[in-house]
């Protein structure tokens, strides 16, 4: 009797490794992250803000393989599910092909499936990549007196307007963006941000308002050709110059954009 009674205590209980034997945790660290970057973290759809790193996701997972997408909400754009869309120059998220803000923020994305274990912590260290790039013009005033131009409005189009967060690319129809050059003596820059090019033409579209008597001129370019790289290093900007024509006393739409040359440009990434 005694011997059965010291069997039966032996009796081993089942030991986990963590609190949550039939479930996996998982944990994201982002090198560099700060308080204002505003960063979040979509799992299987479900959304929550990243508030540190490491970051444990709020949720434990069932093991298997889990859908995992990490952006900033770059401002500028609107995000509806796994889509970011640069908004309307009202500030509201726009229609698709409509026109859209020059300058938004440096989106930052990454998009990884993830395998989940039970009873374990999963720990991932993504790299969210830059989505959009720094585009620089620069025109130089010939033929012409500069010192009458009044304004330069510029519209690019062929331009990307939305980018899948989850796929890696942008989507869509191609939209266009419109922006001002200001004048330096005979020297007009601007800067837009794009998401890329798209489309099989890109065209800039110069409208030029001169102080005497109100003259104005229409004058477009071909840029597809100058911007044929523009979808690739996105981290650093990408600077297209050329001269710009401008003879007093000529008809509108005739102004000429000529020797349009893409030149090594800087860092134009923003810090995580």
């Amino acid at each position: 009797m005694a011997a059965a009674v010291l069997l039966s205590s032996c009796v081993k209980d089942t030991l986990y490794d963590t609190p949550h034997p039939d479930k996996g945790a998982v944990t994201i660290s982002l090198t560099g992250l700060s308080a204002d970057d505003n960063y979040v973290l979509d799992m299987d759809g479900k959304v929550a803000d990243i508030t540190g790193s490491p970051f444990t996701n709020p949720d434990l997972l069932n093991p298997g393989t889990h859908s995992m997408v990490i952006y900033n909400r770059a401002e500028g754009f609107t995000f509806d599910g796994r889509m970011a869309r640069v908004n309307a120059p009202d500030g509201k998220s726009r229609a698709d092909g409509a026109s859209v803000i020059p300058l938004p923020g440096y989106l930052k994305t990454v998009s990884q499936e993830i395998t989940v274990t039970a009873d374990d912590t999963l720990r991932v260290n993504p790299v969210p990549q830059q989505r959009v790039r720094d585009l620089q013009l620069e025109l130089e005033v010939t033929q012409g007196r500069p010192e009458l131009i009044q304004s330069v409005t510029a519209t690019l189009s062929g331009i990307a307007g939305i980018f899948d967060m989850e796929k890696g690319q942008t989507i869509g129809e191609p939209t266009s963006t419109v922006f001002s050059f200001t004048r330096d003596g005979s020297k007009l820059t601007a800067d837009a941000r794009l998401l890329g090019t798209m489309g099989d033409v890109q065209a800039l579209v110069l409208d030029i308002v001169f102080t005497d008597g109100g003259r104005t001129q229409r004058t477009e370019v071909d840029l597809t050709e100058a911007l044929a790289d523009f979808n690739g290093d996105m981290t650093t900007a990408y600077r297209v110059t050329g001269t710009l024509e401008t003879p007093v006393g000529m008809e509108e739409g005739k102004g000429e954009i000529t020797g349009w040359e893409t030149v090594e440009g800087g860092d134009a990434s923003a810090e995580m």
